[in-house]
């Protein structure tokens, strides 16, 4: 009998099982590959300290980060890319990498950079799943995590400013989701009819842009500005999770 899978993750809201972008990455990939996960969402009994989720537990094994989780679960067999060519595999990797470098710093700014966004809805919700007094600090950690994390991508020469940094990175968001929903054409998901890393990776990333109810909204309205990809993303919240959001 395989070990037991258990992801630890933050939970969901607004009609997602989570709000945390790489939790949702690992949770669709579970949910295509048939990975049987029991999910423990950090709520604030949680004993935890630096909010580094999600975190994948099995056995002797403790292992953080998508893409070591997703490598993790295909040694386990529980592999959504079978199907894929050598060539699929190769474009997997190109767009994840575009998804991290291009859409990344923008959705991390959206919700843990611009302060209306931020005091109104990522702060208070991120704080409300935490124990006190660690809701006190973390929200705030994470907040600084996110604008360090921008600006060692972006704050080379000469965008030395945070306006300037925001402008570009911002542009570089649309262009990428402008890529991808060009990629996606009218298929179902990227490589067809089946979800595979890819899909993963692209619902994980623009799920909570699309469903987070932000009062800043320049990149939420570009991204429903293209209608496949939110489709994309309704079709897999419908298909794969509306079971656990109907049990939450």
């Amino acid at each position: 009998m395989a070990a037991p899978l258990e992801l630890s993750c933050w939970g969901g809201g607004w009609g997602l099982p989570s709000v945390h972008s790489e939790s949702l990455v690992v949770m669709a990939y579970a949910k295509f590959s048939g990975a049987p996960l029991k999910v423990n969402v950090i709520d604030n009994t949680w004993r935890g300290s630096r909010g580094d989720v999600p975190v994948l537990t099995s056995e002797d094994n403790i292992v953080s980060q998508p893409a070591k989780i997703l490598n993790f679960l295909r040694k386990q067999k529980y592999n959504a890319d079978y199907e894929l060519s050598a060539k699929q595999g190769a474009d997997t990797l190109a767009y994840i990498a575009l998804l991290e470098e291009k859409l990344l710093p923008a959705m991390l700014h959206t919700f843990w950079v611009e302060s209306d966004n931020y005091f109104s809805v990522t702060k208070p919700w991120f704080a409300s799943q935490i124990p006190f007094p660690l809701s006190l600090i973390l929200p705030g950690r994470m907040s600084k995590g996110a604008l360090n994390r921008i600006l060692l991508t972006r704050g080379e020469p000469p965008l030395y400013h945070l306006r300037e940094v925001e402008a570009q990175i911002y542009r570089d968001a649309k262009e990428c989701l402008n890529l991808l929903s060009n990629r996606l054409g009218t298929s179902q998901f990227f490589f067809g009819d089946t979800p595979s890393t890819l899909d993963a990776y692209v619902f994980g990333f623009l799920a909570p842009l699309y469903k987070v109810p932000f009062p800043k909204v320049q990149l939420q309205e570009h991204l429903k500005q293209l209608s496949n990809l939110c489709r994309f993303c309704d079709d897999i919240l419908n298909s794969y999770f509306r079971l656990s959001l109907e049990d939450g």
